[in-house]
């Protein structure tokens, strides 16, 4: 392709410029459109399935809900996982934000677990604070908020770009505020200014840093679109950033490259083990030391290291399956089917990630105050581009949120867009097409991102960090000669500059920070201990006016919320300037280096793969152009009826997308389509929109009618429609629990106690299923007002798993006298299940009963019922013999057993 001129640039012009349509960056155009700004969305691929949210989200990691967890408990949390080094007033707007955002995404269309009540089913994966809140139905998250970009009203404040990338933030001669972006379009090439009021970064993290152990450039643990380019933007237009030298590392399927899902995991009895079976991690929560722990662990004779599944019942392992083999990673089933593993047979292998950059996850990113502004003015960063440590999906919607409240005050620039820093960025995007026969992209990339393995990545030295620091700045001249003819190759090739300015910040930060801290993420082997003294502060860099990288040890500020261990001072911050690098041994002084001549190699024409995909029927292709223009339910009826069920399955999926007045029943007719595909998508779109239908007379009727349908998974989808919108009754779902399909009659036992119909709920203890029988005991601890005697045919099951069930439900039903005597006996049961049921359910007995039979069960061979019976004698810390109990268990040999055990 031919280099477009500067003067031939498309010039586009708004208030509030959105760089990234990924979680953060949709949430700040809908907020800054919402207070009546002019919004452009620039998004280097396409909106409706970019950024880390594509695939949607298993769970939500930090929900602080309201009577489940406080947000000081929060901050805290984050304060002490982050090793003292966090600006709390940051956390703390996500800590209390928090639970406004998952309202506002429900009445989106997200779903969030609920229980049969309508209570967010919040649960405990670390040993303090209830935050993770599960989506089961999180894969169509990306989805629902595209269709709030979509709605009328927004449209005619959005305007979307898809497919222009921008690289460099333009900032104002006069005062140095953000004032638009360069950018290009990906697919023609075409050069694009953007005037602006406000500038609002949410890029996502640099996921494409490190190399994945698999040699892939794209099978990153993080979005491999990911490629550091807000951070690039944000240093090169002056920004601060922060805590670069704290790494994001995570767990990982080995060879797979995707996340273990122990947060999934965990609340459906999973758990990490190393090759003997036993717990070994100590600390409280995902952060760099656990890193550390199970890196340790990983070296040692105790390795390899699994996430424990085998051992959960089919009941289990199946909802586990459903959940991770379509949310995030759909190709993780495949993945342990070519292998022949099962998690009924087989545990997970676990390993480590590649490093990467990411302030959702760790620490690192774009320094910003608690209203996402940057240190650059009308420049705002969210997301896990900011440095908001362990913000996670939704500090990303909130600083996403509160970024775009804050730009749109205001309005669009209007003086002249400044002439050389346009040129800089038009060299940087078009250099490749000059040397078209230069070094490819993939080979560059690849070579750069194996210096970050080598002499990056933990236990750091400063020897070989300077060695990275030399090959980064060799590197400069390689990327310049990189040879592109087409514009995707243009992209690929300045997202290689991007990597390789977060690949220096890395490794001069790492530099600059002389101690060891956050565990895995900076260890330094020539500095091993953590020193507050003299390193309690943030690390910030940014681009003097040399274009030299310059660092500032900025204080701590005084902690909103106090933490032990931490006590911060504040003053003054000390200017570091330039970093030293360490000297490093050599072959001796010499008064000329060799002349040597290396000859560019030729690059061979690439083969032109033959083949073509066929074409999609041109009522579909009519149907998706349709569905852009957000049509009421008239312009979809003749699709929903058309005799091709392709066109059909295609007419519902819009449906769901664009919910227009009268979606609802809609739906629910299509429920009893005559193609299986048609009625699955109809059922996967109502439990999407469960949140937002209204709960008509009209969708209720077609919900019963959808109960005779004979396929059993429309059954399911309406009656868990049915109870969710408070449409069904006790006879609607007594009735359901004659059905022949086990799931269904699950779904009728939780639509019983939504409506606390105890009585017919206990007939169900009689099932022939044992999952559903299982559901009922859960059930019975549920209703409003709970009481024992219901489990009595329960608590004598024939099944371990369903005995189990109904006694830990005693924990929260009460354990009177005769109940306590029972769990006492169930103790010596041969099965570890009834043994850990009876253990928690002794928890609600009378102390004089409960707390010796749990001090004895302290000695179970089995370390989930010794857990079982440390977390019931915490219930019952008051009396001095648990307490004596308790100590006896801080040296137990499973990690969590020991670590509940210390907080008494």
């Amino acid at each position: 392709m031919d280099i477009p001129a500067i003067g031939d640039a498309e010039e586009l012009s708004c208030d509030v410029l959105v760089i990234g349509g990924g979680t953060a960056g949709t949430m700040a155009a809908l907020t800054a459109a919402e207070r009546g700004a002019r919004v452009l969305l620039l998004e280097k691929a396409h909106v409706r399935h970019s950024g880390a949210l594509a695939m949607g989200m298993d769970g939500v990691n930090n929900a602080v809900v309201p009577g489940r967890a406080e947000p000081d408990d929060y901050v805290a949390e984050i304060t002490r996982a982050n090793d003292g080094i966090v600006d709390q007033s940051t956390v703390r707007q996500t800590a209390t934000r928090g639970f406004a955002m998952v309202r506002r995404l429900e009445s989106y269309g997200v779903k969030f677990e609920k229980d049969e009540h309508g209570e967010y089913a919040v649960r405990q994966v670390h040993r303090s604070g209830s935050y993770v809140l599960p989506m089961p139905e999180g894969k169509d998250v990306k989805k629902v908020l595209y269709r709030q970009l979509r709605r009328r009203e927004m449209r005619e404040r959005i305007r979307i770009e898809n497919r222009v990338m921008p690289v460099r933030v333009l900032t104002s001669p006069e005062d140095g505020r953000a004032i638009g972006a360069a950018a290009f379009n990906t697919r023609t090439g075409a050069f694009v200014t953007v005037r602006a009021g406000a500038v609002i970064l949410a890029t996502g993290p640099c996921g494409r840093l490190g190399l994945p152990a698999s040699g892939y450039l794209y099978g990153t643990y993080e979005n491999p679109t990911n490629a550091g380019d807000g951070y690039a933007m944000a240093y090169h237009a002056g920004a601060a950033l922060t805590g670069i030298e704290c790494f994001q590392i995570n767990p990982l399927i080995k060879d797979y490259n995707g996340p273990a899902c122990a947060y999934v995991a965990n609340p459906f009895g999973g758990y990490q083990v190393n090759r003997h079976g036993e717990r070994f991690v100590d600390s409280d929560y995902w952060s760099g030391q656990m890193m550390a722990e199970f890196a340790a662990e990983l070296a040692s004779d105790r390795g390899p290291v699994y996430l424990k599944l085998s051992h959960l019942p089919e009941e289990s392992v199946a909802s586990l399956e459903s959940i991770l083999h379509t949310t995030e990673r759909p190709t993780r089933g495949t993945f342990h089917a070519g292998r022949g593993h099962d998690y009924r047979t087989h545990d997970i292998e676990m390993h480590i990630s590649e490093i990467g950059l990411c302030g959702g996850h760790s620490a690192s990113g774009v320094r910003v105050d608690d209203h996402a502004r940057t240190t650059v003015p009308r420049l705002y960063a969210a997301g896990d581009l900011a440095s908001v440590p362990h913000n996670y999906m939704i500090g990303a919607f909130v600083f996403g949120d509160l970024a775009g409240a804050d730009a749109s005050r205001h309005t669009a620039y209007e003086g002249v867009l400044p002439a050389d820093q346009l040129t800089a960025a038009h060299e940087l995007v078009y250099r490749p097409l000059r040397n078209p026969d230069g070094p490819p992209q993939p080979q560059v990339e690849y070579k750069l991102r194996r210096f970050v393995n080598d002499y990056v990545a933990p236990p750091k030295t400063g020897a070989k960090l300077s060695l990275a620091v030399e090959a980064f700045d060799r590197m400069t001249g390689e990327i310049a000669e990189m040879g592109a003819t087409t514009a995707h190759e243009l992209m690929r090739c300045a997202e290689v500059s991007f990597i390789r300015d977060c690949a220096e910040m890395a490794a001069r930060s790492s530099l600059a920070r002389t101690e060891s801290r956050w565990g895995l993420y900076h260890e330094r082997l020539d500095h091993p201990e953590r020193d507050d003294a003299g390193w309690l502060y943030h690390l910030d860099l940014r681009k003097s006016a040399t274009g030299a990288m310059e660092f500032t040890a900025r204080p701590v500020e005084p902690y909103l919320v106090p933490v032990d261990g931490f006590a911060p001072a504040g003053g003054p911050s000390r200017h570091l300037g330039e970093v030293a690098l360490t000297p490093v041994a050599t072959a001796g002084p010499r008064e000329a280096a060799p002349a040597a001549r290396t000859p560019s190699l030729p690059v061979p024409d690439p083969a032109l793969a033959p083949g073509s995909s066929p074409g999609a029927s041109p009522r579909i292709v009519q149907l998706l152009a349709l569905a852009e223009e957000s049509p009421d339910l008239a312009a979809l009826t003749p699709y929903l009826a058309d005799p091709d069920p392709s066109v059909r399955a295609a007419a519902v999926a819009a449906l769901g997308e664009t919910v227009p007045e009268g979606a609802g029943p809609a739906l629910a007719a299509r429920l009893g389509d005559t193609a299986p595909a048609v009625r699955a998508a109809a059922a996967a779109a109502l439990r999407e929109l469960v949140e937002v239908l209204p709960g008509e007379p009209e969708l209720g009727a077609g919900l019963r009618a959808a109960l005779a349908v004979p396929d059993p998974a429309v059954r399911s989808a309406a009656l868990e429609a049915l109870r969710a919108l408070r449409l069904g009754d006790a006879e609607l779902y007594a009735a359901s629990l004659a059905d022949a399909d086990p799931e269904v009659r699950i779904h009728a036992v939780r639509g019983l106690v939504a409506v606390d119909a105890v009585p017919a709920l206990a007939t169900a203890a009689a099932d022939p299923a044992r999952e559903v029988r299982v559901a009922v005991a859960r059930g019975l601890a549920a209703v409003h007002p709970p009481a024992p005697a219901p489990l009595d045919p329960l608590l004598a099951d024939p099944d371990p798993l369903v005995r189990g069930a109904a006694l830990a439900a005693l924990a929260s039903v009460g354990c009177p006298d005769g109940y306590a005597r029972t769990a006492v006996a169930a103790l010596a049961d041969a099965a570890w299940q009834v043994r850990a049921g009876a253990a928690a359910g002794l928890s609600a007995a009378a102390p004089e009963s409960a707390v010796p039979a749990l001090a004895e069960a302290l000695a179970d061979a089995n370390a989930d019922v010794r857990k079982a019976a440390v977390l019931s004698l915490l219930a019952h810390r008051d009396t001095a013999e648990a307490r004596t109990a308790l100590a006896t268990a801080v040296t137990d040999p499973d990690a969590d057993v020991r670590a509940y055990a210390a907080r008494a």
